[in-house]
């Protein structure tokens, strides 16, 4: 009788091809080098990441000798660090990875070291200890087993072979709050590692060949993707922060120019105005002179007039009648403050609805219901929330309001008016703990699915300079 559990053998020559699915390469031409121990990757921008009890080591692959414009991004646990000495008696330190090897549908997994073997003909050595009892060498042959082709390398079915990869994240925060917490809980929970970055901490190195973010006296390290939590006073320098993060060609989940303008509260009116999205009746005047005219354009009283700068409620007052609109506006003209004004929707009656944009879908909504006696919905200032079913109309004005800015992640605070929705704001920071509390939905969650869609690419072809 044999035993059914025993692979059948496999015969390798001198070279045969492989694939490494764990690190999402599926055609690799190996050597095979029975006086080696240990197999060999080529492997560039080698680099460590997580934390010390459980690092990782992240790498890129070149897969094709000589292409290479093409890159695979990998990451993996690091199981060893070994001195290996190579052919000419060279010793080098190396990282050790664990990865499954295929050949001709059987698997098993095998140790690899990373090192830079630019110059040989094939990108993967393997050792001995790779070669399992059922395998015998051929030594004057090669490609005894099927022979694979790069040609998988530029086929559509290539992105959705790849795997889960560990990622190294940046989440720019001046705040330990709910959202920034949920963010590294998350992130680390789905096997990646998340730093947080104080950005009002950071600098750069402005230059044409490489810039640089640089934090507490060091460089940083090269990061996957930004997760931007730029606070509106700091709005300028965030967003600055940011165009450095996009100049080195990291993905920002929100980038600076969508940040910038969705701060801008009269120029944010200005693009979803040119986009025909539905908003409260708007006016905007620098001179004292026009105080009344400004008042005409908007309709009768009661009015909101708000500070272009203004946050969570804070700076912006319903005025009641046209005579206390007067006062209001007089007010904030003495105080040199800029201001919109704008009509107030009675039929909404203190209540808004916060859609959650993410990667172009309305992931989650809220109503809020002011304070009493308050006509403003901010949850910062006492408001309740609870979950709600929007109309297709309402999920298709939110979608278009984030991609007016170009926002991957966004807060749209719509009124419910007779004339449909309105939007009020278009939040690049939207906090997480009221809208994942009220739906029960891990918000969180779906952020981190956009961003390893994004970042999990099939192969990276680099532009040639």
């Amino acid at each position: 009788m044999t035993d059914d559990s025993t692979p059948p053998t496999l015969q390798f020559g001198w070279e045969e091809w492989i694939a490494l699915p764990d690190l999402g390469v599926p055609a690799l031409r190996a050597k095979v080098d029975t006086g080696a121990r240990t197999s060999a990757l080529h492997a560039f921008d080698i680099e460590t990441f997580g934390p010390a009890a459980k690092p990782k080591v992240r790498f890129t692959v070149h897969p094709i000798p000589g292409r290479d414009d093409l890159v695979i991004p990998c990451s993996a646990p690091i199981i060893d660090r070994r001195e290996v000495t190579s052919s000419n008696g060279d010793k080098e330190l190396r990282y050790v990875i664990s990865s499954t090897l295929d050949v001709n549908g059987q698997s098993w997994p095998i140790d690899i070291t990373l090192t830079n073997r630019h110059g040989m003909a094939s990108r993967m050595l393997l050792g001995r200890t790779a070669l399992k009892d059922h395998i015998s060498i051929v030594a004057t042959d090669r490609f005894l087993q099927p022979e694979l082709n790069y040609d998988v390398y530029h086929t559509a079915r290539m992105r959705q072979a790849q795997p889960n990869r560990a990622l190294r994240i940046a989440v720019l925060s001046r705040e330990d709050n709910y959202s920034t917490r949920r963010l590294v809980e998350e992130g680390e929970k789905r096997g990646h590692t998340v730093e947080v970055i104080n950005t009002t901490r950071c600098y750069m190195a402005i230059n044409a060949l490489a810039p640089e973010v640089h934090y507490d006296g060091k460089r940083l390290p090269r990061f996957d993707a930004v997760i931007p939590r730029i606070g509106a006073s700091i709005t300028p320098y965030g967003a600055a922060i940011i165009r450095q993060f996009e100049t080195i060609g990291t993905y920002c989940v929100n980038g600076s120019a969508g940040i910038t303008a969705s701060r801008d509260k009269l120029y944010a009116h200005q693009l979803m105005a040119r986009a025909k999205i539905g908003m409260p009746n708007t006016a905007f005047a620098a001179s004292p002179r026009d105080t009344g005219n400004i008042i005409g354009l908007v309709g009768t009283a009661p009015l909101i007039v708000k500070l272009l700068e203004s946050t969570q409620g804070k700076g912006v007052v319903l005025a009641e009648t046209r005579k206390a609109a007067e006062s209001v506006i007089d007010a904030f003209r003495g105080l040199k403050a800029n201001f919109l004004v704008q009509d107030f929707v009675k039929e909404a009656a203190g209540e808004d609805i916060r859609c959650l944009v993410i990667g172009g879908k309305v992931v989650a909504s809220m109503k809020r219901t002011g304070a009493e006696g308050d006509f403003r919905s901010n949850l910062h200032r006492g408001g309740s929330a609870k979950s709600v079913r929007i109309s297709k109309v309402e999920r298709d004005t939110a979608v278009l309001a984030a991609k007016v800015f170009d926002l991957n992640m966004a807060g749209v605070d719509l009124l419910r008016s007779e004339a449909g929705p309105k939007v009020l704001e278009v939040n690049s920071s939207p906090g997480f703990e009221g809208i994942e509390t009220s739906t029960g939905k891990n918000i969180v969650g779906a952020l981190y699915e956009q961003i390893e869609s994004r970042v999990r690419p099939a192969p990276i072809r680099r532009r040639k300079t």
